[in-house]
């Protein structure tokens, strides 16, 4: 895939809430790996999710970092963060 070209970063506003609930260094590290996401959004600890079309997670730390890739449009959608628990998957 050519990532020359930057990709257009969407957040969901229910990722903030969330982010707002963990503690501040695990929060800024999340939003880090999230501003990074548009310069390469297959670089990375990344997994496709099995069953879902153009969706992805990036690991970071406990966390998880749930966006959809929009190729035609060249859109990437952070739509949900989650600490990792036995139970997640």
């Amino acid at each position: 895939m050519n990532s020359s070209e930057n990709w257009d970063l969407q957040i969901d506003p229910d990722v903030f809430k969330t982010l707002r609930k963990i503690p501040r260094y695990d929060a800024e590290a999340l939003l880090a790996v999230v501003r990074l996401l548009p310069a390469d959004p297959y670089f990375g600890d990344i997994q496709k999710m099995k069953g879902e079309e153009n969706t992805w997670r990036r690991r970071v730390g406990a966390y998880r970092i749930f966006y959809k890739i929009k190729v035609a449009e060249k859109v990437l959608l952070v739509f949900r963060v989650e600490r990792r628990t036995s139970k997640m998957y």
